[in-house]
């Protein structure tokens, strides 16, 4: 049997997660579709971070359900960056092909998709080079070329530039427009409004744990629908 050409869209039905007894999301329903970024915000606390894992399959939900359109394991065409990137102890090359290893495929294409990542990153001239010894903004576009190579259709990234200086952060928001410009759905949290604003085809606004808000971005930013968006956005404490 032939596998669909497309896992998207993504759907969540009164989705919750609580840990150690203490609810954390609650009665989260929304669709992700194809197309310009999906970006998750809200205050700190609101879940965005949990959400992100719980789409990704990283953690099980405690309530709800998470559905896939038309495939039971998507999980061999998603991929996920975090915060702070795990890098194993060898080269920048290596640790690009090792996935891809992992994947099944064979040396050659391994090593080409590698390549090609680390050029999109603009890190091929450093393939050579013990990853764990770049910089930090460099450690960051080596995740983001790693999972590149895996081709995933939908790439999870949570609060990708948190660490990073203007100039790094800068360098990852134009791989992520590469990415998402050649057909990669991307679903990331972010802190930044400023980055929300310049990268964000939806906005997903996420309130004590609870999905207020899923609209476009431009809509969003212009006219929120509800009062803890909108103070959200001015700048107030939103708790």
């Amino acid at each position: 049997m032939r596998a669909p050409d497309t896992i998207l869209p993504l759907t969540t039905e009164a989705l919750g997660f609580a840990h150690g007894g203490q609810p954390i999301l609650h009665d989260v329903s929304l669709t992700i579709e194809a197309g310009p970024p999906s970006v998750i915000i809200g205050p700190n606390g609101a879940g965005k971070s949990v959400l992100l894992r719980l789409l990704h399959g990283l953690l099980a939900p405690s309530a709800g359900r998470i559905h896939w359109s038309g495939i039971a394991d998507p999980r061999p065409r998603q991929a996920m960056v975090f915060q702070r990137p795990v890098l194993l102890r060898r080269s920048v090359l290596a640790n690009t092909t090792y996935p891809l290893g992992l994947a099944g495929l064979a040396r050659g294409e391994r090593d080409a998709r590698a390549r090609a990542a680390l050029e999109l990153v603009g890190l091929a001239a450093l393939a050579d080079r013990p990853a764990r010894t770049l910089s930090v903004g460099e450690q960051q576009r080596l995740a983001l070329g790693r999972a590149a190579a895996l081709r995933p259709e939908i790439l999870f990234l949570d609060e990708p530039c948190a660490s990073l200086d203007p100039a790094a952060t800068q360098a990852v928001e134009a791989i992520i427009a590469q990415l998402s410009a050649a057909g990669t759905k991307i679903v990331m949290t972010t802190h930044d409004l400023a980055q929300a604003r310049r990268l964000a085809g939806e906005a997903l606004f996420l309130h004590r744990g609870r999905l207020l808000e899923q609209s476009p971005a431009a809509q969003f930013f212009a006219h929120p629908a509800t009062p803890e968006a909108a103070a959200f956005l001015a700048g107030a404490l939103v708790w």
